[in-house]
């Protein structure tokens, strides 16, 4: 199915038949293969600059766009991780994501470049996890929520790496405190997944962060071609070998440090405001289990940061939480409206769904200005 001068678009097969459509007609490919005991569709591209992958990107933000990834880019990232992690003969990976997300497809390259054995589960089962004797998996903050609420003893993985999305340091803290060796990654399916590990670049991989406005820029060979069929923006992200990341951030004592998306960075009465940060300080209140922050639109204000949170116990009110930020960043930090709601809204691949997110900010009428 994967033929050597290929490439191959793995697509979701539980995805709605429109996102699947749109997917085909953005990034057109030659075939469209349905493996229905691999639980796998996948679409062959008739793709050239050698490419061995393309990956859609989360469309967290809007529409996604297909980043093509080369043979050479692919090994070159599990080689990395390999050197990182070490080796020990009695390896072997648990495959927990979904295949057609870099993360996920990682997995069994990092198996297949070391040839090591792998297990794979269709889905995410937190008593499967429990009872697994594979000693390496890559998680998102979520799932290994779900394992430490189940009290699953996780340090029977010998590394755990953690991604596709911002860890609150909150979790990190629970997580090892139970002894689990968690592994916090940086990347993106432009840069082949995670490329930045524990804030420290994988070998081979240089970041620097450049600009008035932090942005954080990757180089190395695990970067992609460019996008499939988007020449436009193939030529914008890319920069002389660089790629121009959505993230702001800083390097402290030679490890970056992201402190979110550049359009989240939130600008209310003049002052930008990283949504990022906010979300971390909320998930500290102890009747907070989860919260993203969104700026909206405001006459006064020109933004106004708008709390959006899970409950913990007991539902916290605006001010309790607004003077909870001020005490920790400051008042123009803190949210001057509050949504509470049953679960953040995420995509398949574990990062928060931030059109959805804007969406239930603009639409509840919960949300009361202080």
């Amino acid at each position: 199915m994967w033929a050597a001068d290929g490439a191959i678009l793995p697509l979701d097969p539980a995805a709605p038949a429109d996102v699947v459509r749109r997917l085909l007609e953005e990034l057109r490919p030659a075939a469209v293969v349905d493996v229905d005991g691999e639980h796998v569709l996948t679409g062959g591209v008739d793709a050239d600059d050698d490419v061995a992958v393309v990956i859609a990107t989360s469309g967290s933000t809007g529409s996604p766009k297909g980043a093509q990834l080369s043979w050479q880019a692919l090994d070159a990232s599990a080689a990395a991780t390999r050197e990182r992690l070490g080796v020990d003969p009695s390896d072997a990976w648990l495959s927990c994501l979904p295949w057609q997300h870099i993360g996920g497809l990682q997995v069994w390259l990092r198996a297949r470049s070391a040839s090591l054995p792998i297990e794979v589960q269709p889905r995410f089962d937190v008593e499967a996890v429990g009872s697994s004797s594979a000693t390496l998996v890559s998680l998102v903050p979520t799932q290994l929520v779900r394992l430490l609420d189940a009290q699953v003893d996780l340090r029977r993985f010998r590394a755990i790496l953690l991604g596709g999305a911002a860890a609150p340091a909150a979790l990190l803290a629970r997580a090892r405190a139970s002894g689990a060796n968690v592994v916090t990654t940086y990347g993106m399916s432009e840069t082949s997944g995670g490329c930045v590990y524990d804030g420290e670049p994988l070998d081979g991989v240089e970041v620097e962060v450049e600009g008035d406005d932090g942005r954080v820029r990757i180089r190395g060979p695990v970067l992609m071609n460019g996008y499939r069929l988007r020449p436009d923006l193939t030529a914008a992200s890319l920069d002389g070998g660089w790629l121009v990341t959505a993230d702001v951030g800083s390097v402290d004592s030679g490890r970056l440090v992201v402190h979110g998306r550049a359009d989240d960075i939130v600008v209310s009465g003049g002052e930008n405001i990283a949504a990022q940060a906010v979300a971390e300080i909320l998930e500290e209140h102890p009747d907070v289990a989860e919260a993203v922050v969104a700026g909206v639109p405001d006459a006064e204000w020109g933004e106004r940061l708008v709390a959006v949170v899970v409950a913990g116990a007991r539902e916290p009110g605006l001010e309790e939480l607004r003077t909870w930020v001020t005490d920790r960043a400051g008042s123009r930090s803190a949210p001057r409206a509050l949504v509470v709601v049953p679960r953040i809204p995420r995509l398949p691949s574990g990062k928060t769904d931030r059109m959805a997110v804007r969406a239930v900010v603009q639409e509840s009428s919960d949300g009361s200005v202080g």
